[in-house]
């Protein structure tokens, strides 16, 4: 929901020998994922809109969902090592890339967010899936899980506090109040206004992933973009949740960069209460909000040890 900067960490040869092998397949895998094509794209449709993907690998379907300001890329690191295991569907979220960008805030309701992750899963011919989202991913993935629970195996979730703790976080918390600035800034008429394709890729350091950026937010809607705040984000005067949200019925792995300026972790705290399986929690001191490319490789690896332990 945030932008932040991305950092890339090098291992030196002494570390990489000492790595299992499962950990340096992992390493060397996504070393090399922008040399090769990292799956085939497709379409699926969700009641008329089109959702781009990409896909690589076989097996169990574990759908990637992006945030904001981003799009299916995000995952590049990741998805050479999980498609060893899955069949890995990384999806353009309505409104971005090359997904279909219907105009006004009703068509970016949370519950139409969750249709598309819902048609992603029926155009693969599956009844359940693993599915893991970061920023705006996360929130959908989460929403996901309690309106759809038989159709989810397990779910990660990066750098997105449940909603519960974030809502308890912006009604009590001064900080996070002030961390959300952005957010009620693109809840204003005209915000999107504001906004160009080259400002919002400078978070990405690589200079060759920045060009991908632009292009695909040149393809984008930044009325949409903003949308997700408009129909979902909440809104001043912040309150604490007043209805109770259905628990989580299934595993769940959470990763949260500690350095993320726009999600605190203070909104982490009790996310057991409204689990009702197993809760994986794992921060990461030294990433940021994109911690999948701030920590790519040890993002990856967790990730595909919990899925496959």
């Amino acid at each position: 929901m945030a932008r932040d900067c991305q950092t890339k960490s090098r291992l030196p040869l002494i570390k990489l020998l000492s790595l299992s092998p499962l950990s340096l397949a992992v390493l060397l895998m996504a070393a090399n994922s922008d040399a090769a094509e990292l799956g085939q794209h497709g379409f699926a449709d969700s009641d008329g809109v089109k959702i781009h993907y990409v896909t690589a690998g076989e097996g169990p379907l574990l759908v990637l969902i992006h945030g904001f300001p981003d799009y299916w890329y995000t995952w590049r690191e990741q998805i050479p090592a999980l498609a060893a295991h899955f069949r890995v569907v990384a999806i353009d979220q309505r409104g971005y890339n090359k997904s279909g960008q219907p105009e006004g805030v009703d068509a970016y309701r949370m519950n139409k967010l969750v249709d598309d992750v819902a048609a992603v899963v029926s155009h693969f011919g599956e009844e359940k899936a693993v599915v893991a989202g970061h920023d705006w991913g996360g929130a959908v993935a989460w929403s996901f899980a309690m309106a759809k629970p038989e159709m989810l195996d397990r779910l990660i979730i990066l750098n997105l506090p449940h909603p519960n703790g974030l809502r308890r976080e912006l009604a009590n918390n001064p900080d996070q109040q002030k961390a959300s600035a952005y957010a009620r800034f693109f809840q204003q008429p005209g915000a999107a206004k504001t906004l160009t394709a080259e400002g919002l890729a400078l978070w990405v350091d690589d200079a060759d992933a920045r060009e991908k950026y632009i292009e695909a937010f040149r393809r984008s809607s930044f009325e949409g973009m903003l949308d997700y705040y408009q129909a979902n984000f909440p809104r001043e005067p912040y309150s604490e949740p007043k209805t109770e949200l259905p628990r989580i019925a299934c595993p769940v792995l959470m990763i949260h960069g500690l350095k993320d300026k726009y999600l605190l972790p203070g909104a982490l705290n009790e996310t057991w209460k409204w689990v009702g399986q197993d809760l994986t929690l794992v921060t990461v001191p030294d990433a940021g909000h994109f911690v999948q490319q701030d920590a790519a490789a040890f993002v990856t690896k967790t990730m595909a040890t919990w899925l496959t332990r």
